[in-house]
């Protein structure tokens, strides 16, 4: 079985420790200083008082690798367009492309039945290029809980987690999921194979699409968020209009929005993704987890104006500081309104 990680940072670097070390035939596509230590001295895993390390194929020439049978991205979201082209010679008639991404991804409707079926979403697949070019058809869905983060080059510390749930966009337990899912349970992970990946996806972005831009707009942590009355409050007006969309295609949570906010409360003093972006200088994820929220709310004529409201000033906050190349736009002013 032949495995390539896509972007192998934090998350894709622990993942190619744990694979490799379970005997599975992995390479990983990197760059930089990160792919030149790897190269020269392996990639080292810090783990509690664990370190291992391994000697993967690592280049930043996949034609270099051949056809996988899996491809797993764990690119930030709006980098994917990008590799498309790179990413052909990896794709045989059997490869799957797992995503590994935070948000929604490429192939939200394949596979989703009702009249929004087969849909692509211009925020996170402009053009529908992911869609046609990596094929919504190979996909298999992946939610990432793990923390890590990469120590120094060639070397990433495990912060804390290890599931990995993965998904069928069909619902379908198949032999494809299965195998891999077996593959990441013999690496020390867990990865429960769920026939409503779509629920899964949403329960983690309904956190991700309040906290993460409220955070880089304030540069307050978790904690703080979710007990300050006013960004807590503010919070929950995004998590319900949030709620309504993702209801409207069918999705159920499995917890209440207070209790949501609580188990993120719990985490304490810790920095959302986009906020440690914009704090290193890095492109901002903004997008996949919250422009494409307001553009499936323009698709089910729900109105969300406390998302629109933080979305225009976090957008701007990242083209000041150019992290932002996204797409999204301003809307209708009179939708600025926080209700």
């Amino acid at each position: 079985m032949k495995i390539c990680i896509y972007g192998a940072g934090a998350i894709g670097g622990y993942l190619g420790v744990q694979l490799a070390r379970a005997g599975a035939d992995v390479s990983l596509v990197a760059r930089g200083a990160h792919l030149a230590a790897m190269r020269e001295r392996g990639l080292t895993l810090l783990a509690g008082d664990e370190t291992h390390t391994v000697h993967p194929r690592c280049t930043d020439d996949p034609a270099e690798l051949g056809v996988q049978d899996y491809i797993i991205i764990t690119l930030k979201a709006h980098s994917i367009t990008g590799v498309i082209e790179k990413m052909q010679p990896l794709l045989g008639p059997h490869t799957r492309i797992v995503t590994a991404v935070n948000g929604i991804p490429y192939w939200y409707f394949y596979k989703h039945g009702g009249k929004y079926e087969n849909s692509t979403l211009e925020s996170i697949d402009p053009g529908g290029r992911q869609w046609r070019e990596i094929g919504a058809e190979r996909a298999i869905g992946c939610i990432v809980y793990p923390a890590t983060e990469i120590e120094a080059p060639g070397v990433i510390r495990h912060v804390y987690g290890n599931n990995f749930p993965l998904g069928e966009p069909s619902g379908e337990i198949t032999g494809d999921v299965q195998r891999l899912a077996d593959l990441f349970v013999a690496a020390g992970l867990k990865a429960p194979v769920l026939d409503r990946i779509r629920d899964e996806i949403w329960l983690k972005l309904w956190g991700n699409v309040c906290f993460n831009p409220i955070s880089a707009l304030t540069h307050a942590t978790l904690d703080v968020i979710c007990t300050d009355p006013a960004t807590r409050a503010l919070s929950r007006a995004i998590m319900v209009e949030t709620q309504g969309i993702a209801e409207t295609f069918g999705v159920k949570f499995r917890v209440d929005v207070e209790r949501r906010i609580e188990g993120a409360r719990k985490v304490g003093a810790h920095k959302t993704s986009m906020l440690q972006d914009l704090e290193r200088g890095r492109p901002m994820e903004i997008d996949p987890l919250v422009t494409v929220v307001q553009e499936m709310g323009r698709l089910t004529g729900i109105s969300t104006p406390a998302l629109d409201s933080v979305l225009a000033m976090v957008t701007q906050r990242a083209r000041i500081a150019g992290l932002y190349d996204g797409v999204s736009a301003p809307t209708d002013p009179r939708a600025l309104a926080v209700a």
